[in-house]
């Protein structure tokens, strides 16, 4: 019987992270440009120790990476709003101060009159470094990525003028993981390495934002699978326990 519990046991401690990202992707089902990071899987597995090789038991077999599957598209009318399309993913400066990357796209221009994210991480430019918006201009972006200024105060029909290109690479072709304050970066990579562009053209939805990509529905749907699960595995756990208890009393000498 202890087969029974050992196993019982085992899949509810190795569930355990499965049900911990579950709930952490349901929590940020509002989150904008947000990305599932974590998939994971129970498989068999032989139990290697002392005795006979006769015992398996549950393993957890994961992977740790970003998966830039689109999320629904949101129409703002906001000038700073951008989505990103495709698998493109733009450069911003992490908390470390190093390159990183991220599908947020609801930008602002700070104090400073310095570009950032709503998360507060500065937008780099194509050629590295921040981007600093004219103090009063209206600024907008084309599906290439070109941030243009236009001066309200200029009499006549205004005139737009190019004053950097957002750093924008496609990550269709590099794994990508996600770091500790929310950002992408380059699996196996030193941090701070930039991506190498892949295949598809870079590109963006001016005045648009990206939904999460998590589904609540589906993630809903699995939490309450895996609380069925666990309850199913402690009734395993009760009934190996009354099956050893009924056993011992069969062998009882009256």
């Amino acid at each position: 019987m202890d087969r029974l519990a050992f196993n019982a046991m085992s899949t509810i401690n190795e569930e355990r992270l499965i049900r911990q990202q579950l709930t952490n992707d349901l929590a940020n089902v509002s989150t904008v440009g947000f990305k599932r990071t974590f998939e994971a899987n129970i498989q068999p597995e032989l139990a290697v120790g002392f005795g006979f090789d006769t015992r398996m038991q549950p393993r957890l077999i994961t992977t740790d990476r970003v998966n830039l599957e689109a999320g629904p598209l949101m129409v703002t009318g906001r000038d700073l709003d951008v989505s990103m399309n495709h698998k493109t993913v733009l450069g911003v400066t992490g908390s470390d101060g190093k390159l990183a990357f991220t599908r947020r796209g609801d930008l602002k221009v700070n104090s400073n009159g310095v570009l950032e994210t709503g998360s507060g991480h500065i937008v780099q430019s194509d050629g590295g470094g921040p981007i600093t918006v004219p103090q009063g201009f209206k600024i907008s972006f084309s599906p290439s990525g070109t941030l243009y200024a236009t001066d309200p105060a200029q009499q006549g029909i205004p005139v737009q003028q190019a004053i950097a290109q957002l750093m924008m690479r496609d990550a269709s072709n590099t794994n990508l993981i996600k770091r500790n304050d929310g950002l992408f970066a380059v699996d196996e990579s030193p941090p701070g390495t930039d991506i190498a562009n892949g295949t598809e053209p870079v590109s963006l939805t001016p005045q648009a934002l990206e939904g999460s990509s998590v589904n609540p529905m589906a993630m809903m749907v699995k939490l309450i699978e895996h609380s069925r699960n666990f309850e199913h595995q402690v009734r395993l756990i009760k009934e190996s326990k009354s099956n050893d208890e009924s056993g011992a009393s069969m062998m009882k000498i009256a």
